[in-house]
């Protein structure tokens, strides 16, 4: 069985919504000091609905795949369902991952987590 699932090497190798989003209404920033990778994601947030995501990830492969996979999952969605994306969640839609990089997940997890929050005290 190879290592990688071929949804994986499909988002490593063309990840979607990559870049940044100028004037964006959160942003979370993330990483992991054991690896290294960095996540960066960017909300644009209208009517409490996900209408533009983007990301910015310095690490592996499977951080990239789980930053492109996460951002597809919460396009066009509301804030409350976005908040409650798991890390198992973003596995599960990469049709798993390797034990030692779950942690990748996670990053995509809080990234987004934290975007939110971030967007949440502005708008308070």
């Amino acid at each position: 069985m190879p290592l990688y699932s071929a949804k994986v090497m499909d988002h490593f190798r063309n990840p979607r919504n990559v870049g940044s989003i100028e004037n964006a209404d959160g942003v979370g920033e993330v990483g992991n000091a054991v690896c290294g990778d960095i996540m960066k994601i960017y909300l644009k947030i209208d009517n409490d609905i996900i209408t533009d995501v983007k990301f910015e990830t310095f690490g592996c492969g499977s951080a990239i795949a789980s930053s492109s996979m996460a951002t597809e999952m919460i396009k066009g969605k509301p804030v409350s369902e976005v908040l409650q994306l798991t890390n198992k969640a973003v596995t599960e839609a990469l049709d798993g991952l390797p034990a030692h990089k779950l942690h990748c997940s996670v990053l995509a997890e809080e990234a987004i987590k934290a975007a939110i929050e971030d967007y949440q005290s502005k708008h308070k």
